[in-house]
């Protein structure tokens, strides 16, 4: 288990504009060659943008983009004709496939945290695609196949209660509120751990309410 913290992450954004990102993976001017993905994740990204803040209209391709509302309402527009509000608890995707274009902001009053992840396909090309299930249930997992991941949304909401991580050949999870503890270590918001290769793993909540995004990944 390869356990990143909170303050390891990259910094980014724009403050200037109200932009603070946290990057986990290799990012734009911090190039690491050692930190390029893990398995299909290649970014796990926190964004903050204050009341009015946002990310002007921009490109991607060949990237299935999932995103998870910590704290706000995040505004999505994209070139396929899609717009909608995205709220704690939803799952949005777009999968970019041979390129789309989209617009993020925060078009609220209140402070805005989200958490996106990109996922490399399996195969490039195709047509871009959207979707968003409101109010994901702790026990649906939602699939990205086209990435071969499935996502969990772990939450504890007593301390000592239990959730499995799934014996996978890698599994990424990221922390979005309370502590848990994995194993010998004890995990805050913004941490995250790359398993590889492990079997019956369990998360604890210490810290509750607790909610951590856990990743299946392929080989």
């Amino acid at each position: 288990m390869d356990v990143r913290r909170a303050d390891e992450r990259y910094p980014g954004g724009d403050s200037s504009a109200g932009i603070s990102s946290f990057h986990a993976f290799s990012f734009g001017a911090h190039y690491d060659p050692d930190n390029l993905r893990f398995g299909a994740m290649i970014a796990c990204n926190e964004e903050r943008l204050a009341p009015g803040a946002g990310f002007d209209e921009h490109p991607h391709s060949h990237t299935e983009i999932v995103t998870w509302v910590v704290e706000g309402e995040l505004t999505h527009r994209d070139t396929t004709g899609h717009e909608t509000v995205v709220r704690p608890g939803d799952v949005q995707r777009l999968s970019s496939a041979g390129g789309v274009r989209h617009v993020e902001r925060n078009d609220g009053t209140e402070p805005l945290t989200f958490v996106q992840m990109w996922l490399a396909p399996t195969a490039p090309g195709g047509d871009p695609a959207y979707e968003i299930v409101r109010g994901i249930a702790d026990s649906t997992p939602y699939a990205v196949p086209e990435a071969g991941a499935m996502l969990y949304v772990r939450r504890l909401t007593a301390p000592g209660e239990r959730a499995e991580v799934p014996d996978a050949p890698r599994a990424y999870l990221h922390v979005v509120h309370g502590t848990v503890r994995l194993g010998p270590d004890e995990l805050g918001p913004g941490d995250s751990v790359r398993v590889e290769g492990e079997k019956g793993l369990e998360l604890v909540g210490t810290v509750v309410p607790a909610e951590v995004l856990v990743w299946e990944l392929g080989e």
